[in-house]
């Protein structure tokens, strides 16, 4: 008597990308907890400059 089958990976790929192959979404916002104060501080005003950046190339474009 034949051995019976132990594993296929036949079709899990074509199944896999129906629907695509997605990546892990991100989360935008960080928590900044833990981290010291003077890198945080600079954080927010260049966070703030990075807005402004986009809000003017979203403008000119």
């Amino acid at each position: 008597m034949a051995k019976s089958k132990n594993h296929t990976n036949h079709n899990q790929n074509k199944k896999a990308h129906r629907n695509g192959i997605k990546k892990p979404t991100s989360h935008r916002a960080r928590s900044m907890k833990g981290v010291d104060l003077k890198f945080r501080r600079n954080a927010r005003y260049a966070l703030a400059g990075s807005r402004q950046a986009r809000a003017e190339q979203k403008a000119s474009a």
